[in-house]
């Protein structure tokens, strides 16, 4: 498998630390709020890469944190009046609860920032001791200069003009890089007893401290084989967890660094500060999670992605495609997925996740199958092996899994779905009492609800018409 790496710049061929057994650490978000496109967008991302990779053979151990005390914690706290344990599980569910609608599965480890604080502790004590780290009278800070390779990871280059134009001017730091790994706190804040000082940790330490806990490898204990996010973490984020592992440890944290692209809606960067942060939740009241999670698939993870209604419903379309033919195979068993079909799609995505060849592969398979379907429409072992196709591309790729049936059938309510079967019970006992006028006029009006009807040999079933 190749990758892009995020410090080379480059693809890379992806060969492990360790024989067989791969350790990823992908960033989680800070429960404070609801999660935006960009979280679903890195998380989709990082669960393909998983699936591939399991796909591939590998043992996988998949680590996602939450980042549970933070200064924005602490203000909703403030601002609500809720304790930091109220409002951080209320937001851990309801990200967990939207991921699943996504198809996205949850992570082997799932640790968060205040079940690691002894080792967040020791870790800072460690950098002290190392005269690596500082103290201020508002907390603990690393020293930048202590680390030869700073900026080996994101290779940015700093303005130091505009740098200091962020920095408050009556700042202690000695030098403006520097970055918090323990704040002291107010009063009226969360704090955690540790010898230099009761507080709570920095942002960036925290995963540094949890990867070694929970997934380094022994020899290693602070290295993984695959760290990831948003690339809008790659500065400062990234870059302060390995510099800060790498003084302590003398370890890199992480042997290949993988970044997902921007989403921008209607051409900007999306941001709270423009008013155009597209909350998950509002995303998922109007699309279904599969058909919003193919959406967003269907761009490269490296791309930036701009999100577009009119780009949705095209790509529904193909995902409409594979539906309509899970609909001819649905009855019959499933054997076993066609050899060249999975050795196709696995090759598409070990080119760093290139989902433009797997997707054609998946075209190619649908077109290939309906021709078959047409010439030999009674062969079994054609559907099953079809069937399987698809049931593979659910655990591949995370789509396909519904009942087709039920597919197009989206967007429509309990209250609606009662009154199309009450229709349709009223033209079946038309048909049967041959008042195929009556009949007709009840196909009629369930047209006029953009309502189709197909009659087979189980019955009549039903689907929504796309308006598009």
């Amino acid at each position: 498998m190749y990758i892009f790496d995020s410090v080379l710049k480059k693809k890379v061929l992806f060969e492990p630390i360790m024989g067989n057994d791969v350790k990823v650490y992908v960033c989680g978000p800070t429960v404070y709020d609801d999660a935006h496109l960009g979280h679903a967008r890195s998380s989709i991302a990082f669960d393909l890469l998983r699936r591939t990779l399991e796909g591939l053979g590998y043992n996988v151990t998949f680590v996602k944190n939450f980042t549970d005390i933070d200064d924005k914690i602490i203000k909703k706290m403030q601002d609500s009046g809720e304790s930091l344990e109220n409002i951080t599980s209320f937001y851990i569910k309801r990200y967990k609860d939207e991921m699943h609608k996504l198809g996205v599965r949850d992570a082997d480890i799932e640790p968060k920032a205040t079940q690691t604080i002894n080792e967040i502790i020791e870790f800072v004590q460690n950098l002290l001791d190392k005269d690596m780290a500082y103290k201020l009278d508002d907390g603990i800070y690393f020293d930048t200069t202590k680390d030869k390779k700073y900026l080996s990871i994101s290779h940015m280059q700093i303005d130091t003009d505009n740098l200091q134009s962020r920095v408050c001017p009556m700042s202690q730091k000695k030098n403006l890089k520097d970055f918090a790994l323990w704040k002291f706190s107010k009063k009226k804040e969360p704090a955690y007893n540790a010898p230099f000082g009761d507080g709570r940790p920095g942002w960036h330490i925290e995963c540094s401290c949890m990867i070694k806990k929970h997934i380094a490898y022994k020899d290693l204990p602070f290295q993984i084989d695959i760290h990831g996010g948003g690339m809008d973490l790659l500065f400062p984020h990234h870059e302060n967890e390995a510099s800060q592992t790498r003084c302590q440890s003398g370890q890199e944290l992480a042997k290949y660094w993988m970044h997902n692209g921007f989403v921008t809606i209607n051409g900007e960067k999306m941001s709270k500060s423009l008013g155009n942060s597209f909350f998950l939740k509002d995303a998922l009241n109007i699309y279904n999670g599969e058909i919003l999670r193919f959406y967003l698939l269907c761009t490269h993870y490296r791309a930036n992605f701009n999100f577009s209604e009119e780009d949705l419903l095209t790509n529904k379309k193909r995902l409409d495609r594979l539906y309509r033919l899970k609909k001819r195979v649905f009855s019959y068993k499933i054997t076993t997925a066609n050899k060249e079909f999975k050795k196709n799609l696995l090759s598409a995505l070990s080119d760093d996740l290139n989902i433009s060849k797997a997707l054609s592969v998946i075209d190619e398979m649908i077109s290939l199958s309906n021709e078959q379907l047409d010439v030999e429409p009674k062969n079994k072992k054609q559907k099953y092996e079809i069937n399987a196709n698809i049931e593979y591309l659910d655990k591949l790729l995370g789509i396909g899994q519904k009942n087709p049936y039920e597919y197009f059938q989206i967007g429509v309510t309990k209250e609606q779905k009662a009154e199309i079967q009450d229709l349709i019970d009223q033209r079946d006992m038309a048909k049967r009492g041959k008042d195929y006028e009556k009949a007709d006029k009840i196909r009629d009006k369930l047209t006029s609800m953009k309502i189709r009807l197909m009659d087979t040999p189980n019955g009549t079933v039903w689907e929504k018409i796309d308006e598009q």
